[in-house]
């Protein structure tokens, strides 16, 4: 392509940084024309398809000496527009990141841990940075030309276009990159993940816990083709694992997978919940307990005055306690919070309860002498108002009294059958009927005379 002048020329490229390779627009250069190569750039001067010099990061003026390899293509012809004809490319070795990668079609696998078959895809990003320019020109690029842009040169006065020229050639996007390397990628990433899924019976709804591992297993497996074509693999992510969604078993599936853990998380919920109304039962008691102390200390009684105050409330309403009790428990209930006087009126109380008044006789038998009447002592042999002895007549069967002369169980009848003594007296005077003992006749007052055995 023919230059817009016979002048030196500064070479140079300042494009995005997406590029891994770019074409210098010009190919005819005159000696004195000034290569400019960036930090993290190679230029590569190329002619008949053969690469020639290279260049790294610097400012290098183009002399013959500093073209030996490219300094046969020189025109010594005198008259020619330029004394040689190349072409420059800039190759771009910083790390690209975030390209972008993903599987073209579905891989189909058994999914291990429900049997069931599932269409899985793949998708993520890799950073690649340029380890041999000369190789990666060679062998992706060749003559490629693309993506060049043609600006029409036109005269100032007549406006006509006096020459063309090209704004620059992309050769290598990463966009181009990714879409040359397709094949070895799809070929050594899909039978990879479905190698390891099946290996290592990966839960087809737990593989994301396994990106990690997955990602560094493929960039190692990956780096050497990268590398026959100059490129080093940096980085490589998988960072979907693309699942049918829609796909009616596949939903089946996970629903059941989903339940296996929700119903146990919800058991455990219940347990916790549980344990916390507990506790918050047992602190609300001791708060409330607290409170109750506090009201008793600033009231000045204890838990004990107030148990002896209620249980002397509910003797006061108790109308078989007598009435020194009641007029007791009034004075306890009166006093109140007096703690002397409510512990005299306690002790008071309980002496009332619990212990026998003095000269009362406790007749748990409700024995009475089977000669004078009178209630006997628990325990007593012998009437301590008539001597008589005392006949326990708990034991009798229906129909039996105890004769009074000679002690017998007898049948009840008008006289004893042992020693004849009467059973059934009557007043000799108004003839009513007398108990067994009796001295006087309880209706007329007159004195009954015993009468003796045989009468």
């Amino acid at each position: 392509m023919a230059s817009t002048s016979g002048l030196p020329t500064v070479i140079k490229y300042e494009g995005g940084n997406e590029v891994f390779i770019s074409k210098y627009p010009q190919e005819d250069f005159y000696t004195g024309s000034v290569l400019i190569v960036h930090e993290s750039q190679e230029a590569v001067f190329f002619s008949s398809g053969e690469a020639l010099d290279s260049f790294g990061p610097g400012s290098y003026p183009i002399e013959v000496e500093n073209l030996p390899l490219a300094s046969r293509f020189f025109n010594r012809v005198t008259g020619d527009k330029t004394p040689f004809h190349c072409e420059v490319y800039f190759i771009n070795k910083t790390e690209q990141m975030a390209i972008k990668w993903g599987t073209d079609t579905k891989l189909e696998i058994v999914e291990p841990t429900y049997g069931f078959p599932i269409q899985l895809g793949a998708s993520g990003e890799m950073s690649l940075r340029v380890e041999d320019g000369r190789k990666l020109l060679i062998k992706v690029v060749g003559t490629e030309i693309a993506g060049a842009e043609e600006i029409r040169i036109k005269d100032i006065n007549s406006n006509e276009v006096v020459d063309t020229v090209l704004s620059g050639y992309v050769c290598l996007s990463q966009e181009q990159l990714v879409r040359k390397m397709r094949g070895f990628l799809m070929t050594k990433v899909k039978p990879y993940l479905a190698w390891v899924i099946r290996e290592n019976k990966l839960n087809i709804f737990e593989i994301d816990e396994h990106l990690d591992g997955i990602s560094e297993a493929l960039r190692e497996t990956l780096a050497q083709d990268f590398d026959d074509y100059g490129l080093s693999l940096e980085r490589f992510f998988v960072t979907t694992i693309i699942k049918p969604e829609d796909d009616p078993n596949y939903r089946r599936f996970k629903d059941l997978h989903f339940r296996q853990y929700a119903d146990v998380a919800e058991a455990k919920l219940r347990q916790q919940v549980g344990v916390i109304d507990q506790e918050t039962e047992a602190k609300r008691m001791v708060i409330e307990a607290q409170g109750i102390a506090q009201k008793r200390h600033l009231e000045g009684y204890t838990y004990q005055d107030e148990r002896g105050f209620n249980v002397a409330e509910k003797v006061a309403s108790n109308e078989a306690v007598g009435q020194i009790g009641n007029i007791g428990v009034g004075m306890g209930m009166i006093s109140g919070v007096g703690r002397v006087l409510g512990s005299k009126v306690g002790d008071m109380m309980h002496k009332t309860l619990e212990e026998p008044q003095k000269g009362a006789v406790t007749n748990p038998e409700g024995l009475v002498c089977a000669k004078c009447g009178i209630a006997l002592a628990d325990g007593a042999k012998f009437c301590p108002e008539c001597g008589e002895k005392v006949q326990r007549t708990s034991s009798l069967a229906p129909g039996f009294v105890v004769c009074p002369s000679c002690g017998k169980e007898v049948p009840m009848a008008k006289f004893c059958l042992e020693c004849g003594m009467p059973l059934v007296l009557k007043c000799a005077n108004c003839g009513s009927e007398l108990q067994p003992g009796a001295k006087f006749c309880p209706e007329c007052g007159t004195k009954v005379n015993q009468p003796s055995v045989g009468e």
